[in-house]
């Protein structure tokens, strides 16, 4: 038989989820105004920045009051979303570390960002959390680990790709290898023009990226083409026909030195036990 809920202690009753929210959002509020007492504000335009972290909280009331809010600090709390940020376009660092967050929806809003720090979390989707992120175009700094999506491979090198005004990731900086090591992984296209910019041929790139690993025809150099012959004007129907030789022509290095083999040494000069012949060069040709 179901017992009434009436007839339990009021501690162990359950909770309308509405009733829970409105008082999460008074907690939250009460937060707010204890801050503005000790920090002496008597307007909303004079607020600058706000600490609320290691409150407890679960929700917190929409912030757009403070137009000019520009430092937000809300790290270990309980907050499973950010929809509070809607019109704090003035926003430059915001610390949302080690709370319980699975969505950052709404951090577009942002334009202004410049430290985003999110580890500790529950992020799950790479490929939202990449797309909300995307329009800061003055985000610098961003801490994303601890999160599940971090499981995935080439995690860094992803939001690497994707956030290139990001410098400082993870507390790691963001490398010059890594930047050329995601424009081979994520931008086939991109990494094959600049492998040819080095012959400065333009070349066809239109390749598959789906499809990587496609082999092509192998290159043959031309019949008529004589090797170190400057003034060759020969026309290709292929332009990377015409790289190719480009190349060849470019590639070969001569190194020259002296054979110190075929030169006395001053106690031979002296004994008179080697032939003091003119000395030898020894010159080799890489390709």
């Amino acid at each position: 038989m179901a017992r009434d809920p009436n007839h339990l202690p009021r501690a162990c009753r359950p909770q309308h989820p509405v009733r829970v929210a409105e008082a999460a959002l008074e907690i939250s509020r009460t937060a707010i105004e204890e801050q503005l007492k000790i920090c002496g504000h008597k307007k909303d335009a004079d607020v600058f920045e706000l600490f609320l972290s290691q409150k407890e909280l679960t929700e917190v009331i929409d912030l757009s009051r403070f137009k000019k809010l520009k430092y937000l600090w809300l790290h270990h709390n309980k907050l499973h979303g950010i929809t509070f940020l809607t019109r704090n376009y003035c926003l430059a660092e915001l610390y949302l570390n080690n709370n319980a967050i699975f969505d950052i929806e709404g951090l577009h809003y942002l334009p202004s960002l410049h430290i985003l720090l999110l580890h500790h979390n529950e992020l799950i989707n790479l490929d939202a959390t990449v797309k909300e992120l995307k329009g800061m175009l003055n985000l610098k700094t961003l801490t994303l680990y601890q999160n599940p999506l971090c499981q995935y491979n080439l995690y860094r090198l992803y939001i690497i790709y994707h956030l290139p005004g990001v410098e400082l990731l993870d507390r790691n900086q963001v490398t010059e290898k890594e930047r050329r090591s995601m424009i081979t992984l994520f931008n086939h296209k991109k990494a094959h023009i600049v492998q040819s910019i080095a012959f400065r041929g333009k070349v066809d790139a239109s390749w598959d990226p789906r499809s990587p690993f496609k082999q092509k025809p192998a290159q043959r150099v031309p019949s008529d083409f004589a090797f170190a012959n400057n003034v060759d004007k020969t026309m290709f129907d292929d332009p990377e026909d015409a790289v190719f030789v480009r190349s060849m022509k470019r590639s070969a290095m001569a190194i020259t030195s002296l054979n110190w083999d075929t030169v006395p040494t001053r106690e031979e000069k002296y004994l008179e036990e080697k032939d003091t012949g003119p000395a030898q060069m020894l010159t080799i040709t890489l390709r």
